[in-house]
């Protein structure tokens, strides 16, 4: 029988936690630097022209690097769409609400530069909400970011639009998006008599009134049931340790584990367990 400790797994990068951090310090405090001088000729930063970008009405919106070099583009984790060779993020094609990790290597040389790009939108965390103990409202993430409060709320901002996940048992708030667990399973979602290791998958459309103009944006909900946590499949663990990867690392992105492996953190699974 395994450990009846619950389990939450925060899958959202970069949360407000590890954002990046900058200290800056004058010529007194450090001497040795003089910010009159500019970097070597031959320093190059990977950049893009911002770090957050937002679904828009075009079917293929790209961005690429300000600075064309030749070389290897990754990243991490998945769900980014990303050209190799060029740089070229599709953003209309990439899953929104991460915020992933671009690296790049150049032709010719071991050196590796990374920068992070922030695809808006909403997310949940994965892992496992015990109803028993009151787990039992699911919260969106807002821009990878916890503390971060979804705009527009009362004011254009809309969940479930067209109501698909809630004439299908998922009860979703369509004004902030939190998802009642305990009213699901009461729905009849995993049936009149929920089995373990039952489980449905949701399409959510939503128009959040932030710099994406309240263009529909789609999100994935995967809901899993169990009676208890002995009863959680090992299919269940090995979810939610093959998504540990998805967590990147330091603020500093120099010394962050570089990867090119891939790490899936969508859709989000949520393991309900009833006890």
């Amino acid at each position: 029988m395994r450990s009846m400790k619950i389990i939450r797994i925060f899958f959202i990068p970069l949360l407000a936690t590890i954002g990046l951090i900058s200290c800056s310090k004058n010529s007194s405090q450090n001497p040795s630097v003089d910010p009159a001088i500019p970097p070597p000729a031959n320093s190059f930063q990977l950049r893009y022209s911002d770090s957050v970008f937002y679904i828009n009405n075009q079917k293929d919106y790209t961005v690429s690097p300000v600075e064309k070099r030749t070389g290897t583009y990754f990243s991490f984790p998945e769900g980014l769409s990303l050209d190799k060779k060029t740089g070229e993020i599709n953003v209309s094609k990439s899953d929104a609400g991460l915020k992933y990790r671009v690296s790049f290597a150049e032709s010719g040389s071991k050196d590796t530069v990374s920068t992070f790009i922030l695809v808006s939108g909403i997310n949940y965390y994965d892992g496992f909400y015990v109803l028993s103990k009151g787990d039992s409202i699911l919260k969106p993430v807002y821009n990878a970011n916890k503390a971060a409060l979804i705009p527009g709320i009362n004011n254009g901002t809309v969940f479930d639009v067209g109501s698909s996940c809630n004439d299908q048992g998922c009860k979703v708030s369509p004004v902030n998006a939190e998802i009642n667990l305990a009213q699901t399973v009461r729905n009849g979602v995993f049936g009149n008599k929920p089995s373990n290791n039952a489980r449905q998958e949701f399409e959510m459309t939503y128009r959040i009134n932030d710099n994406s103009g309240k263009v529909d944006n789609k999100l994935k909900v995967k809901l899993y049931y169990y009676d208890s946590m002995s009863d959680v499949t090992q299919e269940a663990f090995d979810i939610i340790n093959s998504r540990t990867g998805a967590i990147i690392g330091p603020s500093n992105v120099t010394s962050a584990p570089l990867s090119s492996a891939a790490a899936k953190p969508r859709p989000p699974c949520i393991f309900i367990v009833s006890h």
